[in-house]
């Protein structure tokens, strides 16, 4: 978080954008979750409204009512953002993942870059000591850009036809530039955490990285109402074993942040407003001073976020609560981290911050799973909670 103020945190256009979100709140009797609106850069709590964000999103005048429901001012939304970073003393209100009972969905090998690495980490069966190798043979025998290749085209069909003729197809190439996209169970509802969080790695891991990516908001009617930020933590090595391990990488303690806000779509804010946006990342080491510096930019996605949405749900599949959709991420690192040749690896206590300017910035540090605070305030407890707290959710 070098150089960053409390404001960078934040959309660029503040004024402009209409941002919802979560936070714990501990006063008086009522400790809990509630759902915040960010107006004129203060917070209000309009949980009396809307019990949860997925209410919210299915609501019809969402935007209107973000922007005018009655709720208590909770203060500066800067000052809530400090409280929520690491290491700041405990305060009446932290921010939580601004997601409550929407399904956590995600989608992989959008972009041709990362397609690439996840054919590396296959063919190196996870070892990082062979990912330099097998990077140069895969370059050699496939080419470094399939960015130009439309999933599911007859151009696409016949490179997979090449492919599969030169024994180089891989499970990871079908998703990429096959007909369908790979959309999976990233975790738990309830289990996200948010901004200023630890995020979790398995004790296990000893090759794995950051994801940074936009993360859809869709309502229960299949509706994509605003996005957010997201890191859709990787285990490199386990997943290269055996893509049968995804869900052990991707759902443990912690590996799902997301953050700060969602910004609702309004005339300001749009689905082509996500479309042309760019991702940055920042790695900050806290044992060795490392740094690594990455942007994604959305513009190279293969597959239209529309298109990964219709995907997931629809006449096949529906989700009554609404879901959260990670969109993939082309940053897979390799910059050198321990030693030549060794790649990058997080090390423990690293800073990730995730950002762009219309959604702000995603900041957490990276601890072991097993070592964070278990996740224990699930649907159920949600649902208790508002009661004890005299709040009924829509029916």
């Amino acid at each position: 978080m070098a150089n960053l103020s409390v404001s960078d945190f934040l959309p660029a256009d503040l004024e402009q954008a209409l941002l919802v979100g979560r936070v714990w709140r501990r006063d008086g009797d009522h400790e809990g979750p509630s759902v915040v609106v960010v107006r004129d850069g203060q917070v209000f709590d309009i949980t009396r409204t809307v019990a949860t964000t997925a209410d919210l999103f299915d609501r019809a005048d969402a935007v209107q009512l973000a922007r005018t429901a009655p709720g208590a001012l909770l203060g500066e939304v800067t000052d809530l953002l400090a409280a929520s970073l690491p290491g700041a003393p405990n305060a009446d209100a932290r921010l939580l993942a601004p997601c409550d009972v929407q399904a956590i969905k995600a989608c992989g090998v959008t972009f041709a870059v990362s397609l690439i690495e996840r054919v590396i980490e296959e063919q190196a069966g996870g070892d990082r000591a062979k990912a330099a190798d097998v990077r140069a043979t895969i370059a050699d025998l496939i080419g470094s850009d399939l960015s130009q290749i439309e999933p599911g085209s007859d151009a696409a069909m016949r490179l997979k036809a090449e492919l599969q003729r030169r024994g180089a197809w891989s499970q990871y190439l079908e998703v990429g530039i096959g007909t369908d996209a790979e959309v999976f169970s990233k975790s738990q509802p309830m289990s996200a955490v948010g901004f200023g969080a630890e995020v979790g790695l398995l004790r296990a891991s000893v090759w794995n990285n950051p994801e940074p990516e936009i993360v859809l908001a869709v309502n229960a009617r299949g509706e994509i109402v605003g996005a957010t930020l997201g890191n859709d933590v990787n285990l490199r090595d386990i997943e290269g074993r055996s893509a049968l391990l995804l869900g052990k990488c991707k759902d443990n303690n912690a590996s799902c942040a997301i953050g700060p806000f969602v910004r609702l779509f309004d005339e300001h804010f749009t689905l082509d407003s996500v479309r042309a946006a760019s991702v940055a990342l920042r790695v900050e080491g806290d044992d060795d001073g490392f740094v690594l510096d990455g942007v994604s930019h959305m513009k190279e996605i293969s597959r239209d976020p529309q298109q990964l949405v219709e995907q997931t749900c629809g006449r096949h599949h529906q989700y009554p609560d609404g879901f959260m959709l990670f969109l993939g991420t082309m940053f897979s690192p390799i910059q050198d981290r321990d030693a030549p040749g060794s790649g990058f690896t997080h090390h423990l206590g690293d800073v990730v911050t995730i950002s762009t300017p219309p959604l702000g910035a995603l900041v957490n540090t990276v601890k072991l799973s097993d070592e964070i605070a278990p996740w224990t305030f699930g649907v159920r407890a949600l649902y208790a909670n508002l009661a004890a707290r005299g709040i009924a959710p829509a029916n």
